[in-house]
């Protein structure tokens, strides 16, 4: 969750490059160069020619997290690596020499945030000491596609604690069990959240691609300002079982990835119905292959609208997305400016009820379940943990949005149930539906954030704005790719449709990444300030 529309979260072009990269020490193994600036489609292919094998990768990956993530720059995005995943990498070469590859993912390391659960043995913590002890033995049944799909889990990623829904005046990327993710693009800013940890490592290239979680704009905001493309599907195309909620009606887990393809080929093994996540019972009827579809010709002939009333909050970036939206009519695509969203202000309160209320009854379900070893099993047991625990809890900022939680009179509320007619009605029936129809559009676009803030532990997140909210409260997909940058800070531009329209997401946002051809890659070093910029003489 990324709480900025609910909970107040010189120009570089398309073709310009990022700031020069401050000289790292790469770790020195035979593989170091084969994993670097390689998709998940690239290394299929260099494993299906020989040229690797899924035991260098996880070799190769675990000596770059050493270096970089526990030292070097110490980005701190790892919370934890799989001690089976050598294991595994291995298991999976010799299937492959035996019989072949299972697919696309077969023998591909990914990251996974950690609120989901996993059956290694290594806790699922939501980056809370409460939970250092949840090692369930379980795996949510999206990791359960994914290992059957062949994919190696190569660890947990941190993340904002909990998904940012402790506190009022929260610090994105940090949590008791992890500390402070930071951004390799530059590591004085944030990662945004709340999957942090996974949009610094796939940026920094420690997998090449993870899992994130979203309620509002986890997945796409962190993807966005660590230039990776990000999608938040549909709610209830991906199963939630065993992931540690906050809200029912919004959470979805979503693919982090360096381009459009490999998102598509994550999302095609995720998604599924599941019997045990209700919202998932129509989930069958809508998969497909995500990759069939991915064409560069995709826009010709479309007509998008332009969400001018979700921009205007950084000029830099205005001026980013303004050679988006021309790279967009290059690519054939007709834009229609949809300038206002009338009764859209009244969606921030009606939001944060329903996931305030939501987070007590789902946590609380959801603790449960846990290990025995658990003792917090109850939202008001986590808040009395943090109270008993303040010093390694409660340094940064407070638990405000817990307290406000756990005094929520449950989904029978009427107050509840009102706002949540509300909220889907002005993001949904008269939100992006409404704009859909009235403007005979196929998809909606905005940027989707500003570039990455420095972070202030005194005062907590910064953040320019987002576009995330009308998806996120309406359970639509959600898509970002990387649109251009901003002083050398990677911005993206976000693609918005109806429920279930991931297929066409992912087809358009393909079509704009090969026309844009912008792949960032982070320089590990501090963004001069502009005072500090040696400007040419006249």
């Amino acid at each position: 969750m990324r709480f900025r529309a609910a909970f107040p979260c010189l120009i570089a072009l398309l073709a310009a490059q990022p700031l020069q990269a401050k000289d790292v020490t790469e770790p020195d193994t035979l593989n170091s160069g084969a994993i670097l600036g390689r998709s998940l489609a690239d290394l299929q292919s260099d494993l299906t020619a020989g040229r690797i094998s899924s035991e260098n990768l996880v070799i190769a990956y675990e000596a770059r997290i050493a270096a970089l993530d526990s030292a070097g720059p110490k980005l701190q995005s790892i919370i934890a690596l799989n001690p089976n995943a050598l294991d595994e990498a291995r298991a999976l070469d010799r299937e492959r020499k035996a019989h072949g590859a299972r697919g696309p993912l077969h023998g591909l390391p990914l990251l996974i945030k950690d609120n989901i659960e996993t059956d290694d043995p290594i806790p699922t913590t939501a980056g809370s000491l409460a939970l250092k002890n949840n090692i369930t033995h379980r795996d949510a049944p999206v990791i359960a596609r994914l290992r059957a799909a062949g994919a190696i889990i190569l660890g947990k990623t941190n993340l904002s604690e909990w998904a940012n829904i402790r506190g009022n005046r929260s610090v994105s990327g940090w949590s008791g069990v992890g500390g402070l993710t930071r951004n390799p693009f530059s590591p004085d800013r944030s990662t945004s959240g709340s999957s942090s940890g996974s949009g610094a490592a796939i940026a920094a290239q420690f997998a090449a691609a993870a899992l994130g979680t979203e309620t509002d704009g986890s997945v796409v905001c962190p993807a966005s300002v660590n230039g990776l493309v990000g999608l938040k599907p549909t709610v209830g195309l991906v199963s939630r079982t065993h992931i540690v909620p906050i809200s029912h009606s919004q959470d979805t887990p979503g693919p982090m990835t360096h381009t459009v393809r490999d998102a598509a080929l994550l999302l095609t093994a995720m998604a599924g119905t599941d019997p045990a996540d209700p919202a998932t019972k129509d989930a069958g009827k809508h998969t497909t292959d995500y990759t069939a579809g991915l064409d560069k010709r995709a826009l010709q002939g479309k007509r998008i609208g332009v969400m001018r009333f979700d921009a205007g909050f950084h000029p830099e970036t205005d001026a980013v997305f303004a050679h988006a939206l021309e790279i967009l009519k290059r690519a054939g695509a007709t834009l229609v400016e949809i300038q206002t969203l009338p009764g859209a202000e009244a969606i921030g309160d009606a939001e944060r009820k329903v996931l305030l209320t939501e987070l007590k009854s789902d946590l609380n379900a959801y603790l449960a379940t846990t290990p025995a070893s658990v003792t917090t099993r109850t939202l008001a047991d986590v808040i009395t943990f943090n109270v008993t625990h303040a010093d390694r809890e409660l340094g940064l900022f407070g638990q405000e949005l817990f307290v406000r939680a756990e005094a929520t009179n449950g989904t029978a509320d009427p107050a509840y149930l009102a706002a949540r007619a509300l909220s889907l009605k002005i993001a949904g029936a008269e939100g992006i539906d409404k704009m859909l129809a009235d403007t005979k559009v196929d998809a909606l676009v905005a940027p989707t954030a500003g570039p990455a803030w420095v972070i202030d532990t005194v005062n907590g997140d910064n953040s320019a704005g987002q576009t995330s909210t009308l998806p996120a409260v309406a359970g639509y997909p959600h898509l970002t790719v990387p649109m251009g940058s901003v002083f050398g800070l990677p911005v993206g531009l976000s693609f918005i449709g109806p429920a279930w329209s991931e297929a066409r997401l992912l087809a358009y946002g393909y079509a704009f990444e090969q026309a844009v051809g912008f792949r960032p890659r982070p320089g590990f070093l501090p963004i001069p300030d502009i005072a500090a910029l040696e400007l040419p003489t006249k």
